[in-house]
């Protein structure tokens, strides 16, 4: 039970009379009082009002004349005759636009209910559809209380005699409704409502000693007896949903709540209550401080007193008093249009508007009542975004006033709409640690903190040492329920020096590089690491070795390379007996790993080796580096049997057939190192025979020299020459090697005999003994050679005198032709025949079956046909220049190919002709008879 004294008083509505209407657009209830003469005259309503109701947009009153009237928002108000004598009860429906009454059209107890439906008119009037007797038997008794359901299938009618009668079927219509009597009592009947929940009907019944719920819905009517307190007429109401629907009955000494099978909360409102309402989540009550009799309070509506009474408004939910006002006589309470009316015994209508949300609000911050403005912001469905502004501003007052702890929990309730550094700043002081502690948390469980939080909230808990809040923090049971960022988390942790939380939160989130930065430069675990890295998926662990393998390498060599040789070679993470180990694996590129190993020279020459064995498509760089660290090794041996096995070594990586690519850079690391077979192979591969006969003239090792121009001489000439040079140079006894090399000189005929002269003059060792033999075999052969020539020159001299003659004797004697068989068949000529100059004579129809054109000779045409190939071929290469040069540097016999190219006019004067067309036709002519000259000796020869 809570005492109503205890609740604190506030004044939430505003009260005013309401004023008849500006015209026809006059100003709605409830609205500030216009300007003017005409706005001091307030609304009256007609004398001898008995019964009020209202809904559907409109007040509706019932007087003592027999008339019903409507007062709409306009404030017009209308009315009609609905009995004959008085109207005593009226029920509005919300949902429908129907009106119950019960009234009297005559003397006597003979009370008559009536239906109008106000959308229908009958002469003006609201049209009543149904009218039948309220009494259901012939004991005649007074109607105390009338309600109707919303479904319009339910009407329950109250009497004094303590009876009710429930009119079941559409109560608009005689035929589809039925009546019967549902309860009877010896008290008098002073409230009814229905109660609708889900598919179930209830009615609530109570008098002046009790409170009982009848199941009308079903069939039996089952009846629970809820209490032995009643309640005087009008002082019961239906709460709406905010309040689930609960039967209020007010009472004198409480305010009872009661729900359809059991009595509900109670509340201690004193004074003698005459009127309840239930208005928007508000309750509303009169009542009179003199104490009366409730028993006597049944015939209360008609009493004349003049006492005053008290309206006050509660709010149930939230425990204070909205409002509180004095009135005179107050006939009733009604609710429209989002307001209260009072409607007094003089007429009068007051208007009881509430304040917005806001106002009110406002009224309970001036007076610090944070809580009430939380609750009431609450039950007014206040979106998040004020209620976090209500918060805010609680925990700066419990702030103000010291109150910390408290001021906390009101900023926690403002995470998500409150910015997060408003409430920081205000507890960064080492001694509110713990409150700070608390919100960054909460911020942290709603997943809205950023790194700064996350690093705030660590620094707490490590100020504080608190490891179990720590522990719990960050030992998360999965990914999702992670509400930080674990980077930050890390960092945070390892500063602070808590490395085994930030190894848990590194390993648990798979932060791989964070984890081998703790263990390898915080708590320089080694071998710990290097397992962690052999755990990883083949990227992270190809990554993180390129990154730390040099860390590793320096302290942990061996287990470091043979990770290595894994990685590169067929990779699968060590998991510890899980996973498939059938699964192909991965290999990195091993090329990128030499440069862990800088320091560790027996490290890197077994990873090589290695990789050279296991994978011999290893990258060019592992053989590169092997011959480097071979060819070192080798240079700095110095026992014999050591070295020996080195340079073996060294010379079978070399003839692996992997340098041929990088040529240059195998002979520049064994010119490096000296080693000279090394060199040797190398230029022998490459055909630098150049390089390999300076190699040995440089060492003057003769017989090499000669050895070399043997093997390689036909391959490149210019050795031979190169040979005898440096013969020449040497003042030694080297005529031996002078010999062999004229030799060889004179058979291939690389030199001229001058020149060899020349070159061997500049030996003081040389005589002439040594070139004797060559010059007199020189001389020998070049008059044989002039011999041969002299011959060939006569010969061509008389075949080109025979040609003129041939010429001369075309151009000036008649040709005949004594032919007698044809040169195709053979058989013996008829006319008409074909006769050529060159001799040959053919049947026309032989001629005409095998030659290509009228003009040529078959006989003679493939002949001629090359003559005029090679005609033209000379034409063309004319200006061919570079073959030229090319062809006089590369022959044995120079003047040849300088005949040949002036044979073909190469070394021709162009000549323009600048003839008349008589003298061009001639010499063509004279060309053209020229070239069948020579290809007619062509054919001669």
């Amino acid at each position: 039970m809570a005492a109503y004294l205890q609740w604190r008083r506030f004044v939430f509505f505003d009260k005013e009379l309401v004023k008849e209407p500006l015209g026809n657009d006059g100003a709605a209830p409830g609205a500030a009082p216009a300007s003017g003469p005409s706005a001091s005259k307030f609304l009256c309503l007609p004398p001898g009002i008995t019964v009020c109701d209202s809904g559907r947009g409109s007040l509706v009153f019932g007087d003592m004349e027999g008339q019903i009237w409507f007062l709409p928002r306009s404030l017009q108000l209308t009315g009609f005759q609905a009995y004959k004598l008085r109207v005593t009860h009226l029920y509005q429906l919300k949902q429908h636009n129907i009106l119950a009454s019960v009234g009297e059209d005559e003397e006597g107890i003979n009370p008559l209910v009536k239906i109008w439906n106000l959308e229908k008119r009958d002469g003006g009037n609201p049209l009543c559809t149904r009218i039948f007797p309220a009494i259901p038997g012939a004991e005649p008794t007074v109607v105390s209380c009338l309600t109707v359901h919303e479904n319009l299938n339910f009407m329950a009618i109250g009497f004094t005699d303590g009876s009710v009668t429930l009119n079941k079927g559409d109560i608009t219509r005689d035929r589809h409704s039925k009546t019967q009597i549902l309860h009877k009592g010896n008290y008098p009947v002073t409230g009814l409502a229905f109660r609708q929940a889900g598919k179930t009907t209830h009615l609530f019944v109570v008098t002046t000693e009790n409170v009982q719920s009848y199941i009308v819905s079903g069939k039996d009517y089952p009846r629970v007896e809820l209490d032995t307190h009643g309640c005087g007429l009008r002082c019961s109401a239906l709460s709406d949903p905010s309040q689930d629907l609960q039967f209020i009955v007010a009472g004198d000494e409480c305010v009872y709540l009661y729900q359809p099978d059991e009595r509900g909360p109670c509340f201690a409102f004193e004074g003698h209550k005459l009127i309840a309402h239930w208005f928007r989540g508000y309750l509303v009550i009169v009542s009179r401080d003199r104490k009366v009799s409730p028993k006597s309070e049944f015939t209360s509506r008609d009493s004349q007193s003049s006492d005053k009474q008290i309206l006050n408004i509660y709010d149930l939910c939230n425990k204070f008093i909205a409002y509180s006002t004095v009135f005179e006589d107050v006939v009733d309470v009604l609710a429209e249009w989002g307001s209260l009316y009072v409607l007094t015994r003089d007429g009068r209508v007051h208007a009881l508007q509430e304040k917005d949300t806001q106002t009110k609000l406002e009224m309970l911050f001036k007076k610090n009542l944070f809580e009430m403005a939380i609750n009431l912001a609450k039950s007014q469905h206040l979106d998040s975004d004020g209620l976090a502004q209500i918060f805010m501003q609680y925990g700066d007052h419990l702030y103000s006033k010291g109150n910390h702890d408290g001021a906390v929990q009101q900023y926690i309730r403002t995470i998500g709409k409150l910015e997060p550094s408003y409430v920081i700043r205000k507890f960064l002081d080492a001694q509110r640690i713990h409150n700070l502690t608390a919100y960054l948390q909460t911020l942290h469980r709603q997943s809205l903190a950023n790194a700064d939080h996350t690093t705030l909230l660590l620094n707490c808990y490590t100020k504080l040492k608190d490891s179990s809040k720590l522990e719990e923090f960050i030992k998360t049971k999965s990914e999702s329920e992670v509400h930080f960022d674990v980077e930050t988390a890390i960092r945070v942790l390892r500063q602070a020096g808590y490395y085994s939380h930030a190894l848990y939160l590194a390993e648990n989130h798979a932060h791989h590089e964070w984890y081998l930065k703790i263990q390898l430069e915080d708590i320089k675990n080694y071998q710990e690491a290097l397992r962690y890295i052999g755990k990883l998926p083949f990227e992270q662990a190809e990554s993180n070795m390129k990154r730390y393998g040099k860390i590793l390498m320096h302290h942990i060599p061996e287990q470091t390379t043979e990770l290595l040789k894994g990685l590169c070679t067929d990779y699968r993470p060590s998991l510890e007996g899980r996973g498939d180990r059938e699964a192909p694996g991965c290999r990195a590129n091993s090329e990128e790993f030499i440069p862990i190993f800088a320091n560790n020279p027996r490290e890197l020459k077994a990873f090589l080796e290695h990789m050279s064995e296991v994978q011999p498509d290893s990258p060019q760089g592992i053989y590169d580096t092997l011959l480097e660290l071979r060819l070192q090794n080798w240079a700095h041996e110095e026992e014999p049997q050591v070295k020996e096995k080195l340079h073996a070594e060294a010379i079978s990586l070399l003839k692996s057939g992997r340098f041929c690519d990088v040529f240059d850079k195998a002979l520049v690391l064994c010119q490096m190192h000296d080693f000279q077979d090394g060199v040797l192979y190398l230029y022998e591969q490459g055909k630098l025979f150049q390089q390999i006969m300076h190699y040995h003239m440089q060492h003057e090792q003769y017989r090499q020299v000669i050895t070399v121009c043997e093997r390689h001489g036909e391959q490149e000439p210019s050795l031979w020459e190169q040979a005898l040079s440096y013969f020449a140079r040497k003042e030694e006894d080297c005529k031996e090697y002078v010999a062999a090399v004229l030799k060889h000189i004179e058979s291939k005929n690389l030199m001229p005999p001058l020149l060899v002269v020349q070159t061997l003059a500049h030996n003081s060792t040389a005589t002439l003994s040594v070139i004797r033999d060559y010059l007199v075999q020189k001389l020998q052969k070049q008059s044989q050679q002039i011999a041969q020539d002299e011959l060939r020159v006569r010969r061509y001299r008389e075949e080109t005198t025979r040609i003129r003659q041939e010429i001369q004797e075309l151009k000036a004697s008649p040709k005949i032709f004594q032919k007698t068989k044809c040169s195709i068949c053979n058989s013996a000529l008829e006319l008409p025949s074909v006769h050529f100059l060159c001799g040959h004579s053919f049947h026309q129809h032989c001629f005409e079956s095998y030659s290509e054109s009228d003009a040529d000779c078959p006989t003679c045409l493939p002949e001629n046909r090359k003559v005029m190939d090679m005609i033209r071929a000379q034409e063309q290469k004319r200006d061919l220049h570079d073959q030229f040069q090319h062809q006089l540097k590369c022959s044995n016999d120079s003047f040849s190919v300088i005949a040949d190219y002036f044979g073909r006019g190469v070394f021709n004067k162009l000549t323009l002709l600048t003839d008349p067309p008589t003298a061009r036709l001639t010499a063509s002519l004279e060309a053209g008879l020229q070239r069948d000259l020579l290809i007619h000796a062509r054919r001669g020869t």
